[in-house]
């Protein structure tokens, strides 16, 4: 097996063990042999824990990122030259979350929750998150300033701070509305979850913000 593919299993066993246990609850050791590797490598391609954390972080943002703007764009035109609405703007940004984790790539799944477990954390999140997306969100909040012309700024991003945060506990898998429900609903349903997501989420933009 040549080195790339195993600086892949690397990072692959990296993103699982962190996306289960956290920063703090896993060693290069750990994920050395969870990837079927010699420790010496994972230092040799990655070097202290902390960088093979990013790097793992880091490996699938540009992908995700592209998709949302892809779909953000495709909105915008599709609207052009009126504003696209609240739900063409929710439905771009959440929607590639969902068909990145359709790909039957499990590395998806423990992803998503990677971004949950970082971007609920205050040490983590201020760190990673902004590096990463903070480009990103800028031109959906850009967009929705253009489809709430009456609204505050302020609202906008309070707004955006609750979608946040309930993306990121529904990325983190916690299966409490598993056990809610009696097994009616599953976090692992992603699809299920964005379906009722964005009308809740658009709901709250457009009752707030044109309120003020």
């Amino acid at each position: 097996m040549n080195a790339t593919s195993k600086r892949d299993r690397i990072l692959d066993a990296a993103e699982a063990l962190f996306a289960a246990r956290g920063f703090d609850g896993v060693t290069l050791r750990q994920i050395a042999t969870a990837a079927n590797v010699d420790v010496a490598l994972a230092n040799y391609h990655f070097g202290k824990k902390l960088a093979l954390f990013e790097a793992v972080f880091k490996r699938r943002a540009t992908e995700l990122n592209e998709a949302r703007l892809l779909a953000l764009r495709e909105a915008c035109a599709e609207a052009a030259p009126a504003a696209p609405s609240v739900e063409a703007i929710v439905e771009a940004f959440l929607r590639p979350l969902e068909m990145a984790q359709e790909t039957g790539d499990e590395g998806w799944a423990n992803y998503l929750t990677l971004i949950a477990y970082i971007n609920n954390s205050a040490y983590w999140g201020s760190r990673m998150m902004s590096e990463l997306f903070d480009e990103l969100v800028g031109e959906f909040i850009a967009a929705l300033k253009f489809a709430l012309p009456h609204s505050s700024d302020e609202a906008i991003y309070w707004c955006f701070q609750n979608l946040s945060g309930a993306l990121t506990l529904t990325f983190a898998r916690t299966g409490r509305i598993d056990k809610l429900s009696g097994g009616l609903c599953k976090s692992t349903d992603l699809r299920m979850a964005c379906d009722h997501m964005i009308p809740f989420v658009v709901a709250g933009f457009e009752r707030v913000c044109n309120s003020r």
